[in-house]
């Protein structure tokens, strides 16, 4: 070994120890272990940049931001909307919402798929008092092995394909990996379809702080536009539009109240109706029936033409100029350029119009204005924002456009017309310039940690590869293996990269094992293919801890897991990849020729 192995060897395990103690986030040691790689020699100054500028990490930030406009589309919901009535227990709710995800998975992020489809199911869930812990679970399972399917389905398929292209020359194409990822994912439906009934089913769910915030309904009031179809138009239909869970406290039609609507109330053009529901349900319903928010039409104040508009929850202080004042006093509009768009009071219902609402200390609002303009009047108002969180109420949303951009990408890869992170990219922008995402939400939509961790490995791994340590590696491995089966060494790579990957992350995981199986297979004379192929698929099916991939822990609040409640699906799960994985790829990859 000479001393530049041994510098690089040094570095990596220090990495991975860092890693696997977990005192420090993964971002801050990759960053330091890059400075490190810098200063001892073994990442050449030129190079320690390389990650920020390359494709895997462009790849991922845009498929990331093309999850989250294509997650604000709502075509998830409304393509599901007519089965979900018939989701009566669980054994019909996790093969449908397991699949789902699985599918989505396949051709967006899978920490995507998974964040648009888990509000529905806890929403089903909840309507059908289904324990979260029978679904949430192997929702994040299938997310994970429907990744495995496509290259920008998870990050372990991006990397191994840059290894692959300094290795070899050329890449994994989008759909190199389908014909093993779709064995696995068909297999990997069919098990969890029946055996999440190895979860508990009594785990207590944490509330997130969002789910906090939902727990006070809020009123707002709304207009019916004039081309608005009268046909079977009630009160009755919309509340079943929304599903019971949006109230008409008013109609108010020619200058007359009416408070507490009958059902058979035939709603009509230019009537304004006054609604009280949690605020997703109301924004549901307003997309739903195609309703206007009767104050959000007003143009706010702008003071630059690139500003946008955005949407805010504050609560009224004690000091408030609102206090014991209506919006119309106040002239919220006239005189601080924001319209009032809903307000939640505890234990308070109203028949009144929302600008005639006299204001309390503690109460709720939501504000529309301009980026700029917002700070400025809450600080005048003195009101007090609340956490930072996506707030959707009567915004404009782009249905089917996303998906066809999508599509579009997908496309151009599949038929070689553009590469990966040309597509994606071009995708990314097409979202922002139709309106699917605003550029501050797609800030939002990219995952920095993951990102920086990424780009920052990069330079630091290859040190392996570049100081002959990972041939040094593989030629200990290859003299255990020789003379054995060819996919006993396969199979021992795949369950090397599984093994790691719940404590060094899959993306660090990835970037150490796969030059060394890619050495391992030239030594024993065998295709590297097959090899990376198996660091793939081992490095993305981390069903062991909630640590090791964001889907993992995602799910662990809202499901009211343990640590150990992940082995006893996972640990059968990972088994069942283990053999049926290597096996599909040996047959898939020949191992020789």
């Amino acid at each position: 070994m000479t001393l530049q192995q041994g510098l690089a060897f040094g570095l990596i395990g220090i990495t991975i120890v860092c890693f696997i103690w977990g005192r420090w986030r993964y971002d801050v040691i990759a960053l330091t272990a890059l400075v490190l790689g810098v200063a001892i020699g073994v990442v050449p100054a030129e190079d320690a940049f390389s990650g920020f500028s390359n494709d895997v990490t462009v790849i991922i930030a845009c498929a990331l931001v093309v999850s989250a406009a294509f997650a604000r589309s709502g075509i998830v919901e409304t393509v599901l909307r007519p089965v979900l009535p018939y989701l009566t227990s669980a054994r019909t709710q996790v093969p449908l919402f397991t699949a789902a995800v699985t599918l989505l998975s396949m051709v967006t992020k899978n920490v995507g798929a998974l964040a648009i489809m888990m509000p529905i199911a806890l929403q089903v869930a909840k309507r059908t008092n289904t324990a979260p812990s029978c679904l949430l679970m192997p929702m994040a399972f299938g997310s994970l092995i429907g990744g495995t399917v496509t290259l920008v389905g998870t990050s372990p398929n991006i990397l191994v394909s840059e290894v692959r292209q300094q290795i070899l020359g050329e890449p994994f194409g989008m759909y190199d990996y389908a014909p093993v990822g779709l064995g696995i994912t068909a297999i990997g439906l069919v098990f969890l379809s029946f055996a999440y009934r190895l979860l508990p089913r009594s785990r207590v769910t944490a509330e997130t702080l969002d789910a906090a915030l939902d727990a006070a309904p809020y009123f707002t009031e709304v207009e019916v536009p004039e081309d608005w179809a009268v046909d079977k138009r009630t009160v009755r239909h919309l509340q079943t539009l929304a599903q019971g869970d949006v109230t008409v406290m008013a109609l108010l039609r020619g200058g007359k109240r009416r408070s507490a609507p009958h059902p058979n109330t035939r709603v009509q053009p230019g009537d304004v109706l006054l609604l009280e529901g949690e605020q997703q349900a109301l924004d549901d319903l307003i997309q739903r029936a195609k309703l206007k928010l009767t104050r959000s039409d007003r143009p706010v104040a702008m003071e630059e033409p690139t500003e946008e508009v955005r949407v805010v929850e504050c609560v009224i202080g004690a000091d408030s100029l609102l206090v014991g004042r209506t919006a119309q006093q106040e002239d919220l509009y006239g005189q601080h350029g924001v319209n009032l768009l809903a307000v939640s009071r505890a234990g308070y219902r109203t028949t009144r119009e929302l600008r005639t609402v006299r204001l309390r200390q503690g109460d709720i609002i939501v504000l529309q204005g301009g980026e700029r303009t917002l700070p400025g009047a809450l600080k005048t108002l003195g009101l007090l924002p609340l956490a930072e969180r996506e707030v959707r109420l009567g915004g404009i949303r782009h249905r089917v456009a996303p998906a066809l951009i999508l599509l579009a990408a997908m496309v151009l890869v599949a038929f070689r017309v553009a590469p990966v992170a040309i597509a994606f990219f071009a995708a990314a922008v097409a979202m922002v310039l139709i309106g699917a995402i605003r550029m501050r939400e797609a800030y939002s939509a990219l995952d920095g940690p993951v990102l920086v961790l990424i780009a920052a490995l990069i330079p630091v791994s290859d040190a392996i590869r570049a100081t002959g340590g990972a041939e040094l590696i593989a030629s200990g491995l290859a003299e255990a293996f020789r003379g054995q089966p060819p996919i006993l060494a396969l199979g021992t790579m795949m369950l090397v990269a599984m093994a790691a990957t719940p404590f060094l992350n899959n993306a660090a995981t990835v970037l150490i094992a796969a030059p060394i199986g890619a050495a391992l297979a030239q030594l024993l004379g065998l295709r590297p293919d097959p090899f990376l192929m198996a660091v793939a698929l081992g490095a993305a099916c981390d069903f062991l801890t909630p640590i090791g991939h964001q889907c993992n822990t995602l799910v662990m609040a809202p499901g009211g897991y343990k640590f150990a409640d992940y082995p006893r699906l996972g640990a059968p799960l990972s088994l069942l990849v283990l053999v049926a994985g290597t096996l599909l790829i040996s047959m898939v990859w020949p191992l020789q020729g």
